[in-house]
């Protein structure tokens, strides 16, 4: 059995049976037989469907908000708020899909040459806890109106959320096998990828677990997108806005309490305005409600396990050893630990140069701005930097010199359903999201006319 369980209470919520072979291999012989007709399907008749789902969603966000609080702490109003930005990702998708895929006339020697952008089959997603809807949905959303077909390896402490998900799509229409939850474990996931059923992969998650998925695709010769882990910078330079910046980097780091690989981890700041920026990034933080995940007041919630919130005070741990400063929090119990700041992080410790999946964040001083640009560029992640400059010139000039998949002036990184996003370096590789991700599982077809 799969257990759900509340990290708030401890208390465990559901229990869902895992998959046997021969059922797994029945939703995969579903899924492929569905395919056959889903791919000739109107793109008319799949976005009429999808606006439905997104109706769904918003028609009933606080009902599916209220299981991903339970199962993993999120905060209930960010809760509801990922609903809705699932809704959104939905909508955007039965908008925009046809376009991106229409035939791309390209001119040649031949009487007519052209690109066809056509579905490829079955896709697994392989998805985590932390944006336990959104994560999926900005998968399934574009892999259903491209007319691919969706399975889902969700995480185990969240399987009343993929289940809810499966029951988005039932309820609003869709063929039964276009999209399917599969309760399994991940020792399952190898042999599932090797089916010929299967024709391309998506992940996101942990190096490992990446790494995996990878290995075995490749080995399988097939498509895989893998979005990893990050450990965002926010580099704030002496011309920056003070309060607005700070209010922008508590959000950055904060927000899900702190469980986002996009999050901003490293706080990276000028010394001649480091002191004033501290002062009022520590008041604000102080400031943020802990308590109650169903609470509409809450802020920070507990992490969505009791081992992930000792993994990150023992990051703080050891960074205190080396000489950082504990400015605020610092203390854990169970899954719940205070919103931490560190002062006098160094790269040679975890807080710098390890991801840190929580509400925790360490600050480094820089005094040249090539420094600041070497700091970032100093991890092995690269999903993306946050730099918070009054200067467009300067900062437009600094971009090309991050080596991250995304850069944001003076907003925090985040995923929206018009842009490309994805990450470099162990952040992994392809891209989610707009044009640029619905072309991800398609087959890009060369058609050349000639005549005698």
């Amino acid at each position: 059995m799969i257990e759900s369980r509340n990290p708030y209470t401890g208390e465990i919520i559901d229990k869902f049976k895992e998959l046997n072979k021969k059922e797994i291999d029945e939703k995969i012989a579903l899924a492929d037989s569905r395919f056959k007709s889903w791919r000739k399907t109107s793109f008319k008749e799949r976005s009429s469907l999808l606006l439905k789902a997104a109706q769904e969603l918003k028609d009933n966000k606080e009902e599916y908000a209220r299981d991903i609080s339970l199962e993993m702490g999120k905060p209930i109003t960010q809760a509801i708020a990922e609903i809705e930005k699932c809704a959104w990702v939905c909508e955007y998708y039965a908008e925009n899909a046809q376009n991106h895929l229409s035939d791309k006339s390209i001119k040649t020697d031949a009487v007519k040459s052209f690109v066809s952008y056509e579905p490829i089959g079955v896709v697994l997603a392989v998805m985590p806890w932390n944006y336990p809807f959104w994560q999926v949905f900005r998968f399934a959303a574009p892999a259903l109106m491209a007319g691919n077909i969706g399975v889902l390896k969700h995480a185990s402490n969240v399987m009343r959320s993929a289940n809810n998900i499966q029951k988005v799509f039932e309820r609003t229409g869709f063929p039964e096998g276009c999209f399917q939850n599969m309760v399994i474990g991940s020792s399952k996931i190898e042999n599932i990828i090797r089916d010929p059923r299967i024709k391309a992969v998506t992940l996101t998650g942990s190096k490992p677990a990446g790494a995996a998925v990878a290995s075995t695709a490749g080995e399988e010769i097939k498509k895989s997108v893998l979005e990893l882990g990050g450990s965002n910078a926010l580099v704030v330079f002496k011309d920056a806005n003070i309060s607005e910046s700070v209010k922008t980097c508590v959000q950055a780091r904060f927000q899900n309490t702190g469980q986002s690989c996009i999050a901003g981890k490293r706080l990276i700041l000028h010394e001649s305005i480091a002191d004033e920026f501290t002062e009022e990034f520590v008041r604000q933080v102080r400031e943020l409600k802990s308590g109650d995940p169903l609470d509409k007041d809450t802020f920070i919630g507990t992490l969505a396990r009791v081992d992930l919130a000792e993994d990150l005070e023992e990051q703080i741990n050891e960074s205190v050893k080396k000489g950082a400063k504990i400015l605020l929090g610092g203390k854990r119990d169970g899954a719940y630990l205070e919103p931490t700041v560190l002062d006098k992080v160094t790269p040679e410790m975890s807080m710098f140069n390890e991801e840190t999946f929580g509400p925790a964040i360490g600050i480094t001083t820089f005094k040249k701005d090539s420094e600041a640009v070497d700091l970032v560029n100093r991890s092995k992640f690269g999903l993306g930097v946050s730099i918070f400059t009054e200067d467009r010139e300067f900062a437009e000039s600094l971009v090309p010199q991050f080596e991250d998949g995304a850069v944001f002036v003076n907003e925090l990184v985040k995923s929206d359903p018009r842009l490309p996003f994805g990450g470099t370096k162990i952040s992994g590789y392809g891209r989610e999201l707009s044009e640029d991700g619905i072309n991800e599982f398609v087959n890009k077809k060369t058609v050349y006319f000639n005549s005698y």
